[in-house]
């Protein structure tokens, strides 16, 4: 049961998440995700059957049992992986067999090159794509400043800390000017403190591109505080049983998390979520 004062779920397993009014920036439709056996293992469905839209600019965040297809989802989005069926499209093309054009991706671990200074790390992907050396060297400024990165230009990965490591990587990820930004729990190796400072990076960085951001997390205050809306997933074969809508102000940043309503947002999270982590423990136990 949703807790007062919010809205109540919105969704049923297998059934379409949408994001309302406004352009359309992806569309799952009918998408699942079947790994094949091995020697006596029988075949294992990690995600769907789901339907999901998401509106241009939106801030939409997933959160689920370990194992639910979480990351197999961001990576069917990203084209990494293709679907077992269904169809993926991002702004109306299909999503096939690689990253669209467009499309930018973060992962948690660490990918700094450390060999590499924080200017090159960030220049690198547009190095390859053939870039001007002139406007690389501006959108790599404006990348590394915008994360707070300007007086460890020359520095290399291993003379930063942790969170700066993740900015850069984002930084990298930015001077592609990705219209659709996938975040598979970039977080997840920092402190709680430190988390919650990145998250106003992410929303500023949201706020200024007008991309649309689709983030995997395991952490309900991480997914509470930085979207417009917070999809849940079952254990696996991962489906939406809910979809939360914060109603948070688009001018937002970590202070929200002192909000009464915040609790309520965390609260309604975990009521979905505890019965479906239990599910998803006693099937590998």
């Amino acid at each position: 049961m949703a807790p007062p004062g919010l809205p109540r779920p919105v969704a049923e397993p297998g059934t379409a998440v949408t994001g309302g009014p406004g352009q359309c920036a992806v569309r799952l439709a009918g998408v699942t995700r079947i790994y094949p056996g091995a020697g006596l293992h029988p075949p294992v469905q990690a995600l769907g059957p789901l339907d999901l839209e998401l509106r241009q600019g939106e801030f939409f965040a997933v959160v689920g049992p370990s194992g639910c297809g979480k990351s197999t989802l961001l990576d069917v989005l990203a084209g990494l992986s293709r679907p077992t069926s269904g169809t993926v499209e991002f702004e109306g093309r299909p999503v096939t067999d690689r990253v669209p054009e467009g499309v930018g991706v973060v992962f948690q671990e660490d990918a700094s090159f450390h060999w590499l200074t924080v200017r090159d790390n960030a220049a690198f992907g547009l190095r390859r794509q053939g870039v001007p050396e002139r406007e690389i060297a501006e959108r790599v400024d404006h990348a590394i400043a915008f994360m707070g990165l300007k007086a460890f230009a020359t520095a290399y990965p291993a003379q930063l800390s942790g969170g700066m490591r993740q900015r850069l990587c984002i930084a990298r990820t930015l001077v592609l000017r990705p219209r659709l930004l996938l975040l598979d729990e970039p977080f997840g190796a920092l402190d709680q403190q430190t988390r919650l400072l990145m998250g106003d990076e992410v929303l500023r960085l949201w706020r200024e591109t007008g991309a649309t951001v689709l983030l995997i997390t395991h952490a309900l205050d991480e997914a509470a505080m930085l979207a417009d809306r917070v999809g849940v997933m079952s254990a696996r074969p991962g489906r939406f049983i809910d979809v939360v809508t914060t109603g948070w102000p688009r001018e937002r940043d970590s202070t929200i998390v002192a909000r009464p309503e915040f609790g309520q947002v965390t609260a309604r999270l975990w009521s979905n979520l505890r019965a479906e982590s239990m599910k998803a423990m006693s099937t590998t136990a």
